[in-house]
């Protein structure tokens, strides 16, 4: 096959040697997914129910939890259908699809998680202003953004990788990305290399921004036990899920530029899945935990579900 046109659908690999595993691998994998699905959805809910919780930080947080639904989306029901499916292959169009909304739900991780940084060090560093920085209107500008400039580039993105010429049809992988849809290009193309570089840089960016946060964040927070207080409640989850995002991103690009083909093939799928399995469920579980207001209300919730249940019975 020599020109993209006649490339209709990829083939996908990683699933050919789990024959006799398939029920219960299908099983486990369903179970994560609830896990994901209740544990964001429990967050979503009760920031969208209170209105207590109508707060620049709490809404920062719902919007990552609607990411990991969105991102772990476009994943597990594919793959849940390929565990059952003795053809692993996905068409060329889905195949797109599912780059797009893999890639653009992680750099929206990344965007959110350094909007969360911003908000914390204007409320520990900068207090006094706090409420004039951090209105309802700048609040709503701040998650467009967060959401417009990741969809944005990855749809950049994804138009470059969709005007290749392909000469391959074979994705070595449990789910397609950009990189290895590129890697099946008959020749080089300079968008292959100056997009993803720019994108790259963009993020790195973000990262470094959430450094100079905490920087700030710490040296504030020294000289005032309430500071303290306040930067071990809020700012740990925070600097905790974005370590766990940062190294499951890296791990996943590093194995996909440098990895060896002499893993077992169970290792590799893990090391695929392990950025749309580790976030999605501890981002929302280590808030909840650790934020008091959140805690209490999914704790309330609960308890009323189950004083509702048992006077029903």
């Amino acid at each position: 096959m020599d020109n993209v046109s006649v490339i209709t659908v990829f083939t996908l690999s990683g699933l050919s040697d789990i024959a006799n595993y398939r029920v219960i691998l299908f099983v486990l994998t369903l179970l994560c997914y609830c896990v994901i699905w209740l544990v964001n959805l429990t967050i979503i809910v009760t920031v969208i129910v209170d209105k207590k919780l109508h707060e620049p930080m709490y809404i920062f947080l719902c919007n990552l939890c609607v990411n990991g639904l969105y991102g772990t989306a476009a994943f597990y029901p594919k793959f849940l259908y390929d565990l059952l499916s003795t053809t692993h292959v996905i068409s060329y169009a889905g195949c797109l699809l599912q780059g797009f909304a893999l890639h653009s739900s992680i750099c929206a991780d990344f965007s959110l998680l350094a909007l969360m940084a911003y908000d914390r060090y204007v409320a520990i560093c900068r207090p006094l202003v706090y409420h004039s920085l951090m209105t309802k209107q700048k609040v709503c500008i701040f998650v467009f953004f967060a959401w417009f400039f990741p969809i944005y580039l990855m749809l950049l993105s994804t138009i470059t990788t969709a005007v290749l010429r392909l000469c391959g049809t074979h994705i070595p992988r449990i789910y397609c990305i950009n990189w290895l849809i590129n890697n099946l290009a008959c020749s080089a193309s300079a968008a292959r290399i100056v997009i993803p570089a720019f994108n790259y840089t963009f993020y790195i960016g973000h990262i470094l921004f959430v450094f100079w946060t905490y920087v700030h964040l710490v040296k504030t927070c020294q000289s005032s036990k309430e500071n303290w207080n306040k930067f071990m409640q809020t700012c740990v989850p925070h600097l905790f899920s974005l370590i766990v995002v940062a190294v499951s991103f890296l791990f996943d690009m590093l194995y996909v530029r440098f990895g060896s083909k002499e893993f077992p093939q169970s290792f590799e799928n893990f090391m695929a899945m392990e950025i749309l399995l580790i976030p999605p469920i501890i981002n929302p579980v280590m808030y909840g935990f650790k934020l008091t207001k959140i805690r209490n209300r999914v704790l309330n919730f609960i308890c009323g579900i189950s004083s509702t249940l048992r006077l029903k019975l």
